[in-house]
């Protein structure tokens, strides 16, 4: 009983001193690569990166407080071996699990140049096809698409002409002049005609006024008079309270993203060709926020993804003060950022508010695989094993739990598939993705990585 619990003692002692370093060095990292997506100006991904830090932390804040004294608690106060007579130590026999990564990490070492210029070529060509990638901001292509209520909007959209619109807002220290009235009443009427196949119909203070009296625009008091005659709450759709502001609506055809940006740009251009002196426009609604939706997931997902990456190696290079150690977990990192890219490619996926957090994603959960074997393969090198007999011995010893714990999340994002929602199925489909590729790339290509780079690296022996 009490060699029971020396032996609890002792794997306590040798967890906190060896592993739990370990694991802090990939929480931090990991921490970091989800942080980028803070740099994102998309809210709701903003909101994503915190809650997967804050979920991170508490879950290392358990695992250390909570597991490991549950794990010593068992082994020190319920041995299976209490009462017993201790039994002479036997030589474990490999598994068959040791004996297939053992065969794995030697395959992977014998061909390790092959490996690094196929994953190097095809993680290149995933990026490049990657940045040309559209992003789909479209809710009705998120929503399961036999629903009734997707129904009911295109038959409202059938019966109305569209159920889209944009809003162009002008301001003006009087915006009931003349001047003002007439441009308004013009640009109302034009907007149908010099964009037919876009614009389905305009409403405007002017318009309303006009339809009130014989389609003529009254001036002066007149106009004033005419439009004191209209109900309040139909007055709040075409200006503010303090009248220094009003609003030209339009209504638009249902447009995709890309033809979406196009037409606003082209009516922003067509503005200022007329504009007014005396007056401030600006496009706005819902139309305009999609627009600045699809930029921010197309331009603000390289952002993320190279701000991860920074962090991640400060980090690192912080911790390890070896600007090649501090490298050598975000190479396959970046390798697994191309083939993603490639995948979407292949299956013709575009990025939406949730994949477009991807890059961030697979900075972290990767990080924490390749730290995990790189700390593994130094400690065993700091033993006196050379750099093959090391990567096997961390393969073997720490593979099976990279592959368990990488086994387990994909289980766990399984379930989205099963979702009717687009948008979640499609994130679900490439979070697997994602994970069957960082585990691939731990266990396939770090071996390569850490044997071809570790001339570069000094050892320390400690026996």
């Amino acid at each position: 009983m009490n060699n029971d619990k020396e032996k609890a003692k002792d794997s306590l002692n040798k967890t906190i001193k060896m592993m739990v370093p370990a694991v802090l060095t990939a929480m931090i990292a990991t921490a970091l690569g989800f942080i980028s997506l803070y740099a994102s100006p998309v809210p709701m991904i903003q909101d994503f990166g915190k809650m997967l830090t804050i979920g991170l932390v508490v879950s290392f804040i358990l695992g250390i407080f909570l597991l490991i004294p549950i794990l010593f608690t068992r082994d020190y106060f319920f041995s299976e071996d209490k009462g017993k007579q201790p039994k002479q130590r036997q030589k474990r026999s490999p598994s068959k699990t040791d004996k297939v990564l053992d065969c794995i990490t030697g395959k992977t070492i014998t061909f390790r140049w092959i490996i690094i210029i196929i994953v190097a070529v095809t993680a290149a060509f995933g990026i490049w096809v990657d940045l040309d990638a559209d992003a789909e901001t479209d809710m009705e292509t998120f929503m399961p698409q036999d629903t009734q209520e997707l129904n009911d909007i295109h038959k409202l959209r059938d019966v109305l002409g569209t159920t889209d619109q944009i809003s162009i807002v002008y301001e003006s220290y009087d915006i009931f002049s003349d001047q003002v009235n007439t441009w308004v009443d013009d640009l109302t009427e034009s907007l149908e005609t010099e964009f037919p196949d876009v614009v389905v119909k305009t409403n405007s203070l002017t318009s309303v006024v006009k339809q009130m009296n014989n389609e003529e625009l009254p001036d002066g008091e007149e106009f004033k008079e005419e439009v004191a005659n209209i109900p309040e709450s139909q007055l709040k759709l075409f200006f503010n309270e303090s009248e220094t502001k009003g609003v030209i609506t339009v209504g638009i055809e249902h447009l995709e993203a890309n033809d979406l940006e196009l037409f606003i740009d082209d009516l922003g251009v067509y503005l200022e060709n007329n504009d007014l002196d005396m007056l401030e426009t600006t496009i706005t609604g819902k139309s305009v926020l999609d627009v600045e939706m699809i930029q921010g997931l197309t331009t603000g997902r390289y952002q993320m993804t190279l701000i991860g990456m920074g962090l991640v190696f400060l980090s690192l290079l912080v911790i390890y003060r070896h600007p090649v150690k501090a490298f050598i977990p975000l190479l396959p990192i970046i390798f697994i950022v191309g083939w993603s890219g490639l995948v979407m490619y292949f299956l013709d996926m575009s990025y939406t508010p949730l994949t477009a957090t991807l890059g961030a994603l697979i900075i972290g959960i990767g990080t924490e695989f390749t730290v995990l074997i790189m700390e593994r393969y130094y400690e065993e090198r700091e033993k006196g094993y050379q750099s093959r007999e090391a990567i096997k011995m961390a393969n073997k010893n720490i593979g099976k739990a990279v592959f368990v714990s990488a086994i387990t999340t994909i289980g766990g994002f399984s379930a989205l598939l099963a979702s009717d929602f687009v948008i979640l199925n499609n994130f679900g489909l490439m979070t697997l993705t994602n994970i069957s590729l960082a585990l691939f790339s731990t266990l396939i290509v770090m071996p390569p990585i850490l044997i071809i780079l570790d001339r570069f690296v000094k050892i320390k022996q400690t026996s």
